[in-house]
């Protein structure tokens, strides 16, 4: 953790991944982000991977850093406590993160009546207030159909539109924090998964491509689209990747594999300039075929060193598994990394922010919340409530503690 947001206080009603992780962003950076859910846990408490007792190493490792308040927001007075969470005076306060309906209780006009600088950053899941996911977005925009054969098409595991509109949260609510410092106005930020999804593709050129070129991608399988790189098997059966963008790491290539001359014998068969990556991507068959047999003869000890040495932009191949247990990179040798205990999980590593400001020192990560750990102090806090205020509405089960859980 880096403590460059300290002092800003941030509300989140979250579930899922997109929300819950913008509001880890800036818990990570020093913001002081209040998670509240109901009495219990919300939908994705108990989401898995979860250990052998049931504890969810996701929602623990989606909440690092924040503080938690439990609170019955099925009841009015429920409802109430945490509207004036949301909207408490403070200058650094007023922020507002959730992907929950901005209607009813939390809608704009509901909040904002209370205070009209509020910042209220709404993530829906499409622009026309349906609801979706990284993985019904992700079928949508054609990707799938690049990663098969072009016929069935190939889901990604890795929920990249959630990860990405996480961090576009974060940066809406910064921004819109800056803009009420200058103008003192406050305002509602919308943002839809989908129009994430949709923006990128135009960003990256995908469409752009579609409408003037007038074709359709061909599936990449391993190559890597408008230059070359490929996967390659050593002969211990151990595979990397090597990619050949930039002219150093394409002549890097080229003289680790002693292929100078055959390159050049089909560069002039082909009628194409190997100097450039569009045409390096036409032949990328060929190319392949002529690299292969260097990697197939070699182990993979000897192809690491030779690649390293020639400075080819490569990585291995490996699973989970093996980057966890065998990687320095995910250890604690890189200061992203700490291990910290987490109630109810044990000793476990975790990441930190990889942002890295050289004017702060750098702090270990923070476990996540116990469900309602900070409930009273919250409510003591934020809205000067007295032990008795808070007993009594313990007692009334409004709002609850751990030892709820």
């Amino acid at each position: 953790m880096q403590q460059i947001l300290q002092g800003l206080r941030v509300v989140e009603g979250s579930a899922f991944v997109a929300a819950p992780s913008g509001g880890m962003t800036l818990a990570q950076l020093g913001a002081d982000v209040i998670r509240f859910d109901q009495i219990g846990g919300g939908i994705d408490y108990h989401r898995w991977p979860v250990n052998e007792a049931g504890t969810s190493l996701y929602w623990h490792s989606l909440n690092k850093g924040k503080r938690s308040i439990a609170v019955d927001f099925r009841s009015e007075t429920g409802r109430e406590l945490i509207q004036s969470i949301i909207t408490a005076s403070g200058d650094d306060e007023g922020l507002f993160v959730t992907n929950f309906p901005a209607k009813g209780w939390l809608a704009d006009e509901q909040l904002r009546s209370r205070r009209s600088d509020l910042i209220y950053v709404n993530l829906v899941g499409d622009r026309h207030g349906g609801s979706a996911v990284d993985y019904t977005v992700n079928c949508r925009i054609g990707l799938p159909f690049l990663s098969g054969d072009g016929e069935i098409p190939v889901n990604n595991p890795f929920p990249v539109w959630d990860v990405l509109t996480g961090q576009q949260i974060a940066l809406a609510l910064l921004v819109a924090e800056r803009h009420r410092r200058i103008s003192g106005e406050g305002q509602f930020v919308q943002i839809a998964l989908a129009d994430v999804a949709m923006a990128t593709m135009g960003h990256l050129g995908y469409i752009a491509e579609a409408e003037i070129n007038q074709v359709a991608r061909e599936p990449m399988g391993n190559h890597i689209f408008g230059t070359f790189g490929h996967d390659f098997e050593c002969k211990d059966g151990r595979r990397v990747m090597i990619v050949g963008v930039s002219p150093n790491q394409w002549d890097a290539i080229i003289n680790v594999t002693n292929t100078e001359l055959p390159v050049r014998t089909l560069e002039q068969d082909l009628n194409l300039d190997f100097s450039q990556e569009g045409d390096r991507f036409k032949a990328r068959e060929r190319l392949r075929e002529l690299f292969a047999p260097w990697f197939a003869e070699k182990y993979y000890a000897d192809v690491k060193q030779v690649l390293d040495d020639a400075g080819v932009c490569w990585g291995i191949y490996q699973s989970i598994e093996e980057m966890v247990s065998n990687d320095w990179d995910c250890s604690e040798t890189n200061p992203l990394f700490s291990r910290i205990e987490q109630p109810g999980i044990g000793s476990y590593l975790v990441p930190s922010q990889a942002m890295r400001f050289s004017a702060l020192q750098h702090e270990p990560p923070k476990p996540a919340p116990q469900l309602g750990q900070h409930t009273d102090e919250i409510l003591s806090e934020i809205l000067g409530m007295d032990s008795a205020q808070i007993g009594k509405l313990h007692d009334e089960k409004v709002i609850a503690g751990v030892s709820a859980n």
